[in-house]
């Protein structure tokens, strides 16, 4: 496929990383010419310097014969200017743009070919929030990800001692729960995967990724660890975009405060929230911290634009007795070094939003992309079409499905019924079928295993 991404930043960059590796032809565009010769070094990749809106910039790029474009630089009007222009000198068939602002987002009938011809907006602020906002939902959980509009779930946990599993073997967890159905889809164990079978034998410090119900998601959960109490007190550091929107969807659940440096923000914040507290000062102030009892808080957010204010401020918090911290980290280098310290769970803000991208990048009926442990393996719903002639996967029990090496299938989602997935589990037309990779470079396996034949109409 051949792929133009406008935008050499941090989303940009994960993305053409993520494609490069799977035969695609891509091509990135930016305005910084530093950026491209450090992509360019690592990737196998073309670079061109430039604007992206201007036509002869995406000429240059290729943009004749271009599958797709994909629009993630920092700037909304260049997204949508660059869609505009290839859609009406260039005739791309699929156009992604990247759009932050709320003011464009909520104006109905903006984005179609009669106006703004974009064909999937991507909004990462959005995505970051409905991330942290599962992630509050399930304390004690590493990574929340929805399947089939929210009805099956894959949940990462590390297993702690104490958890009644921690020390038994995985089929197990029949005895321990014989009204549940669950299943695990990966381990890591000290940084390294191992694919599960019914004698592994679940240590303390695992991460355990489980695919379940969502309705039995708990209850798993309190298999593996203690079970911690709900969470109650909220901590915003940073009141921009994420920590508004994260506000406004759990206020009305939670009590939620939010620290805003900027006086004019804060302002703003008042009015545009109903019960959130909100707070003028800095978060790494510690003097303000302990007023604002911050050892009594459940969590501690950090949510601003820069990651090293968001890692002091959260050291500081859970210094001072915070319960747990999480915080938004951009640099991905940092991710790796911090995750699971002081800090509980550091929130790639390019990790949650590449799996929405990557969705409307993959062939095949594939509906869902989620990358997990920072991008070490991948979820991915797809939909099997055809029958058993045309179809690798439709007419088959799961245990004849040809998979690619080191993937498993977690559980098929069947209307509003969602089966965990066994050897004589049958896959019909139109299942929602969850697959886990440990190997991403297995991805245009499963790709081609979903796609119907001809014989298929």
């Amino acid at each position: 496929m051949k792929i133009i991404i406008l935008g050499a930043g941090q989303v940009g960059g994960s993305l053409a990383e993520h494609l490069a590796s799977e035969a695609n032809d891509i091509t990135v565009v930016d305005t910084d010419g530093e950026r491209l010769r450090d992509l360019g070094d690592r990737l196998d990749i073309r670079t061109i310097q430039g604007k992206g809106s201007y036509p002869t910039v995406l000429r240059q790029a290729g943009a004749d014969d271009a599958d797709m474009l994909v629009a993630v630089t920092n700037s909304d009007e260049t997204n949508m200017i660059a869609c505009q222009v290839a859609y009406t000198l260039f005739n791309t068939p699929t156009k992604i743009a990247r759009v932050r602002e709320a003011a464009y987002l909520t104006r109905a009938g903006l984005f179609s070919n009669e106006a703004i011809p974009v064909d999937v907006l991507i909004s990462p602020e959005q995505e970051v929030t409905n991330y942290i906002r599962r992630l509050i939902e399930y304390p004690g959980a590493l990574q929340v990800l929805d399947f089939a509009e929210g009805k099956a779930q894959l949940v990462g946990v590390r297993a702690y001692y104490g958890g009644p599993l921690v020390g038994q073997q995985l089929k197990q967890i029949r005895e321990h729960m014989p009204t549940i159905d669950a299943r695990v889809a990966a381990i890591y164990r000290r940084d390294r995967p191992l694919i599960p079978q019914g004698d592994t034998v679940i240590e303390a410090d695992d991460e355990v990724f489980f695919i379940a119900a969502r309705s039995h998601i708990r209850a798993v959960m309190g298999e593996l660890r203690r079970v911690e109490d709900s969470h109650r007190k909220v901590v915003i550091a940073g009141g921009g975009h994420i920590g508004e929107r994260l506000a406004e969807a759990i206020e009305t659940r939670y009590q939620v405060k939010i620290i805003e440096m900027s006086p004019a923000r804060c302002r703003y914040l008042s009015d545009a929230l109903e019960s959130t507290i909100v707070l003028q000062g800095s978060a790494s102030d510690r003097d303000l911290l302990v007023e604002e009892n911050i050892a009594d808080a459940d969590i501690f957010l950090a949510l601003t634009n820069d990651d090293e204010a968001n890692i002091m401020s959260s050291l500081l918090a859970k210094r001072l007795g915070a319960r747990k911290v999480m915080s938004l980290i951009s640099n991905p280098a940092y991710v790796d070094l911090i995750q699971g310290g002081e800090i509980d769970i550091a929130i790639s803000p390019q990790q949650a939003t590449i799996g929405t991208l990557l969705t409307h990048v993959r062939r095949g009926d594939i509906v869902a992309v989620h990358s997990l442990r920072r991008g070490a393996a991948e979820a991915i719903e797809a939909i099997a079409h055809g029958d058993s002639r045309s179809s690798k996967v439709v007419g088959r029990k799961v245990a004849d499905v040809p998979l690619p090496p080191d993937t498993t299938i977690g559980a098929i989602v069947r209307a509003d019924e969602v089966l965990i997935a066994h050897g004589e589990t049958l896959i019909e037309s139109g299942d929602h079928v969850i697959l886990f990779l440990v190997d991403k470079k297995h991805i245009r396996d499963v790709e081609r295993l979903f796609q119907a034949g001809l014989t298929f109409f």
